[in-house]
């Protein structure tokens, strides 16, 4: 079993199918998927703060499905632990969403797998998953890349927190993400989950930046992370393109490796949108 976590609301459906369909599409293992999705409910900090609808999950896994009848999603519901644990603290409104906090709880989830590949939902596999989730990290807490920046301005093994081959045995052992709920509870954090992390860790293995490359596209790339990332032309400006705004890729990025991937999705929103036209969230 090959296992993924995803966490968001319900407006990161097209990040996760666009994703899902890239792992699907770029790996010929037999081996089946289980997708974890973490959501919550957290409208008091902001209406569109819903979580992850039974629909939009029950449509997910039946694509997979397609794929291999043994593929599973699986909705987590961690509303009551957000609010136990990270309710009102210091990085509610970090620079991004509190979703991206949710993969902290990953050690207190029953039935968690031994092995976790967590994945930000604004990327696609160019090239076989199996490429990263068969790499060893019985002897790491976890194994990631660079920063593309970060590892400039902080440090030079500062880690992009959006994929994370995660070893939860050993994270339980050392309390990984238990420290990193700790110093989101009690200090404010530049870059929240990604530095509690990095902060916390006592042993990583660095990834080339192929696993997660969030700034040029090669034949060699296996993650390309479409995260805000910094321009020069026709003036320095940073802007944030992701995978599902097809016509950017391609104007942009001048991408048209992800075509099959991206037509696919656009297909499958259509239909799910079709499909559940006038019905309310569930």
């Amino acid at each position: 079993m090959i296992n993924i976590l995803f966490s968001g609301n319900e407006k990161v459906f097209d990040g996760v199918l666009s994703c899902m369909l890239s792992i699907l599409k770029r790996t010929t293992t037999d081996e089946p998927f289980r997708f974890y999705l973490f959501t919550m409910d957290v409208t008091r900090i902001k209406p569109e703060y819903t979580p992850i609808s039974d629909r939009q999950t029950a449509f997910l896994e039946g694509i997979a499905r397609e794929y291999n009848k043994d593929n599973r999603v699986c909705k987590v519901d961690v509303t009551d632990l957000y609010e136990e644990e990270f309710g009102h603290c210091p990085n509610e409104g970090a620079y991004c969403s509190p979703y991206t906090l949710l993969r902290l709880f990953a050690d207190l989830i029953e039935d968690i797998p031994d092995k976790l590949l967590y994945l930000d939902v604004d990327l696609l596999f160019n090239r076989d998953i199996t490429l990263l989730y068969d790499i060893d990290v019985s002897g790491y807490e976890y194994a990631a890349a660079r920063d593309h920046y970060g590892k400039y301005l902080l440090n030079p093994n500062y880690i992009n927190a959006g994929v994370l081959l995660l070893n939860m045995a050993k994270i339980k052992r050392t309390g990984l993400f238990h420290k990193a709920r700790k110093l989101i509870r009690e200090k404010k954090l530049v870059f929240a989950d990604q530095s509690a992390i990095y902060r916390s860790t006592l042993k990583k293995k660095m990834l080339p930046q192929r696993y997660n490359d969030q700034k040029f596209l090669h034949k060699h790339t296996v993650v390309r992370h479409f995260s805000k990332r910094l321009f020069y032309l026709p003036y320095p400006h940073t802007a944030n393109i992701k995978q599902w705004y097809v016509s950017e890729i391609h104007r942009i990025f001048g991408y048209y490796v992800f075509d099959d991937i991206l037509f696919e999705y656009i297909y499958q929103k259509k239909k799910y949108e079709n499909e559940n036209e006038g019905r309310e969230n569930e």
